[in-house]
């Protein structure tokens, strides 16, 4: 295990819980699972923490299947029943469907929406009230830029996010983690790594920003750092109205 990495995470995972009060003693928390390295560190992390902390909760790992050839199900089976994680398999054909002829709009617009639903509707069958979804630093500030440029409208994912007047929370604990420490820490976990079969896997707009995105962090070390402090501190007296 990568100490730096595994310190790293837990530090800014523990002030993502806290600050925001993500969890509760005796909660049951579906944790959306992808396969991808985020989403697998959010599993293992919070599943880690209840060794050292003095409440309790339940973990059950939902994977939204969206129905391309070589999906990664089976796989992430295997390592979860290795692992002692529960988990659900749903197998849909969101990924089809959102690719179609029919669908007019962005194809992962669409496959994110229908896979949210499906993630919630599981979820509440499961008596889960909270959701836990692997969104990273680098994904909060991507979605920034993806609405501004894309939908006109200077919004973002918040760490905690309420639905349904309140009956159900959508948290993201991995908030305030860097995207290459979370890469650094699955390569060093040996996470199981599954080829992303979705056509638009890199070519969606979320690629096109972050390709930018890297340029700029490029350029100058603080502006990631920065980025992410402004959305903490926005001025509505110097915004348009």
């Amino acid at each position: 295990m990568s100490r730096y990495a595994y310190k790293t995470i837990k530090k800014y995972v523990g002030k993502a819980l806290h600050r925001y009060d993500m969890i509760s003693d005796g909660e049951k928390i579906a944790v959306g699972l992808s396969g991808g390295k985020d989403s697998l560190t959010l599993l293992w992390i919070l599943n880690e923490r209840l060794r050292r902390i003095p409440i309790n909760y339940e973990l059950i790992a939902i994977h939204i299947d969206p129905g391309f050839e070589g999906g990664f199900s089976t796989q992430l089976k295997a390592y979860c029943e290795k692992e002692g994680y529960k988990l659900i398999v749903d197998h849909t054909d969101n990924g089809i469907v959102a690719h179609s002829s029919e669908n007019r709009e962005n194809p992962c617009f669409l496959c994110s929406r229908l896979r949210r639903k499906r993630l919630f509707e599981i979820a509440d069958e499961l008596g889960c009230k909270k959701l836990a979804l692997g969104h990273n630093k680098d994904d909060i500030i991507e979605t920034l830029f993806i609405n501004m440029c894309y939908a006109g409208e200077i919004s973002t994912m918040s760490p905690v996010q309420e639905f349904f007047q309140g009956d159900f929370t959508v948290i993201r604990p991995l908030a305030f983690v860097d995207e290459s420490v979370i890469k650094r820490f699955a390569k060093n976990m040996g996470f199981p790594v599954g080829e992303n079969p979705c056509p638009s896997a890199n070519v969606s707009k979320r690629a096109e920003i972050k390709i930018i995105l890297n340029e700029l962090y490029r350029s100058n070390r603080n502006i990631k750092g920065n980025i992410f402090r402004a959305m903490h501190h926005v001025k509505l007296d110097y915004m348009l109205t």
